[in-house]
């Protein structure tokens, strides 16, 4: 079980270090006051391919890895208990 427990926490070390590098890499899409005052069309080409983009991908690989993080901890957790 102990052997078990070290792959884990070395995949979740793993896991940690790349949603960093991943959460660092995307840009910031905020457009502030201004946006809100002006609004945003959602009807363009871009925001319907937008998960094609770079973007698009860092954003989903970030969500993935934050679902995995999540994961781990909780069976880390469970594991440190038993």
């Amino acid at each position: 079980m102990e052997i078990v427990k070290y792959i884990i926490i070395g995949i979740y070390v793993i896991v940690c270090l790349a949603l960093i590098i991943l959460a660092m890499m995307q840009s910031k899409d905020d457009a502030g006051m201004s946006g809100a005052i002006q609004g945003s069309s959602t009807n363009n080409f871009y925001e319907k391919n937008k998960g094609r983009t770079k973007e698009g991908k860092l954003k989903r690989w970030t969500i993935i890895l934050g679902v995995v993080f999540a994961i781990l901890t909780i069976v880390l957790s469970i594991m440190y208990v038993i």
